[in-house]
């Protein structure tokens, strides 16, 4: 009975995670949503990794959303080199030296903790690019995107098999980020909508 709920848990996650995909998809080819080339490729490596480390740490239904979220960002990661956003200051660039820098780190750490935590801290470091730009142009993003990407990860997390710092830490990260993130969006909109009013 306690793995049927899981498993249904786990079908829940990945159904949100694709409904809220498809508003980003057709923002993204209406020209409204330009996502950050940089952030998408981190995040799908990263997710990837996460979700090899939960399979193999008997995750079960809960690594289902992690894996479905590894192929959706490197998917709006090749979207991204075609219609994403083209500024790419220094600090993104840094960004993504520093991903990549942490990468091979987690490469050769043996510890699985030490990899997961490193992996979350690279997340973090992925997402700086996607910040910047949009504290610039916060409508340039799907909020409603991030929101579900939030909620599916808290499902993602309940699904889980086996409660343990290496399957909870990477996807309570994503919450973390995810949930900054919207926060970030309604300030700015909220900042530029009034500015416009006065």
């Amino acid at each position: 009975m306690r793995m049927d709920y899981k498993v249904w848990l786990g079908v829940i996650a990945v159904i949100m995670g694709f409904i809220g995909y498809v508003p980003y998809f057709r923002d993204i080819s209406l020209g409204k949503t330009k996502p950050h080339a940089f952030s998408w490729l981190v995040w799908g490596i990263l997710t990837g990794i996460a979700f090899v480390g939960q399979v193999t740490s008997n995750g079960g239904a809960g690594a289902w959303v992690t894996g479905f979220t590894a192929l959706v960002c490197l998917t709006i990661f090749l979207f991204a080199l075609r219609k994403g956003a083209k500024d790419f200051p220094l600090l993104d660039w840094l960004s993504l030296v520093g991903a990549g820098i942490a990468l091979l780190l987690w490469f050769v750490t043996k510890d699985p903790l030490g990899a997961i935590i490193l992996v979350s801290i690279i997340d973090a470091l992925g997402f700086i690019p996607t910040f910047r730009k949009s504290v610039a142009r916060p409508y340039e993003e799907t909020m409603f995107t991030y929101i579900m990407s939030g909620l599916k990860f808290v499902i993602g997390i309940i699904a889980l098999t086996e409660f343990s710092l290496v399957n909870v830490l990477y996807p309570a990260s994503l919450v973390l980020n995810n949930g900054a993130f919207v926060i970030l969006l309604i300030v700015r909109r909220k900042q530029l909508h009034s500015d416009k009013s006065t």
